[in-house]
């Protein structure tokens, strides 16, 4: 129950899954939804249904052009779980070849070779799933954005200079999958507005520190939204929510990024040191967020794990106005 001077409306609540649905060619995905018979497919919708999300950003998620994968998904979850009769997913960067060699290992056209790592355009994409119409003419979308245009960026060199290439960096976008900004309309209420993105994991390198750098801005890219340096950005009842795919304590990467994010005076951090996935090896660490901006109320917050599904786990947070 709410406390007394709470808002008559119901919370919202929004949440934030990395699924790791995707699958090694495209179409396979589609085709598993349809069957009904993959475990990994029913263990998620399981546990999307469980929690119920009002709104829900996925990643893990491959995107084809009619947005059929996400659709049967959306399905699928209705029949026992939520009706998320709203959708939104854009082309990504990831597997969005480029012609040339992006990683230096002197072949072009491989997976590590588009603006994103993908072995086909749009493997492990972001989506998102909603209760509530979807606002497509306010979405900001900055997947397209250079790396090199980022404020500060940390671009890699390698003693012979820009690496792999000055060529390379001239079309370097900065996202690897993408950076969006989707407004939701809400019932009896004024829109919500979601800031995602699916950061590049900070290993998988060299010396040079390619996607330490690359996760480091991509996280840092928000930093910089909020305080006007692209777009206006929304001035309340936003959430910053996704993978950002680096802890603040744990395992490799540039912690100050995130540390940036987790103390911005504009956030709130309602799952403060909890762990939201288990890597081999690695052991439980945290690397997906759900930061509400300061002015909303969290009701109530949490991480549903269910590692039949996903070595993430789905966090959630209820907020009111």
């Amino acid at each position: 129950m709410l406390a007394a001077g709470a808002s008559q409306a119901e919370p919202i609540r929004v949440a934030t899954y990395n699924t790791e649905l995707s699958q090694p060619g495209p179409g396979l995905l589609l085709r598993d939804i349809i069957r009904a018979d993959n475990p990994q497919v029913a263990a998620v919708i399981q546990t999307i249904s469980a929690v119920a999300p009002d709104i829900l950003v996925l990643q893990g998620i491959d995107y084809d052009l009619q947005g059929s994968a996400l659709a049967a998904l959306a399905k699928a979850i209705g029949q026992d779980g939520p009706d998320y009769r709203y959708r939104f997913a854009l082309p990504p960067n990831a597997g969005r070849q480029t012609g040339i060699d992006m990683d230096g290992d002197g072949r072009a056209g491989h997976a590590r070779d588009g603006q994103g790592y993908g072995r086909f355009l749009g493997d492990g994409a972001l989506a998102v799933l909603s209760r509530f119409p979807i606002l497509p003419n306010g979405v900001q979308d900055y997947s397209a954005l250079l790396w090199r245009d980022l404020p500060g960026a940390l671009l890699p060199r390698s003693p012979h200079g820009p690496f792999p290439t000055a060529e390379a960096q001239e079309i370097q976008r900065l996202s690897s999958h993408g950076h969006w900004v989707v407004p939701i309309d809400l019932p009896h209420a004024p829109p919500i507005t979601l800031m995602t993105f699916y950061a590049t994991p900070p290993v998988f390198d060299g010396p040079e520190d390619r996607n330490g750098k690359r996760n480091h801005d991509e996280i840092m890219f928000w930093d910089h939204y909020l305080a006007g340096r692209f777009d206006t950005p929304p001035d309340d009842r936003f959430v910053l929510l996704g993978n950002a795919n680096l802890d603040p304590d744990k395992g490799e990467g540039r912690k100050s990024a995130i540390t940036t994010l987790l103390h911005h005076p504009m956030l709130q951090d309602p799952l403060q040191g909890q762990p939201t996935v288990t890597f081999d090896g690695l052991g439980d660490m945290r690397t997906d967020y759900l930061l509400p901006s300061s002015d909303w109320l969290v009701v109530a917050s949490g991480v549903a794990r269910n590692a039949s599904a996903s070595r993430h786990g789905l966090i959630w947070a209820d907020l009111d106005r």
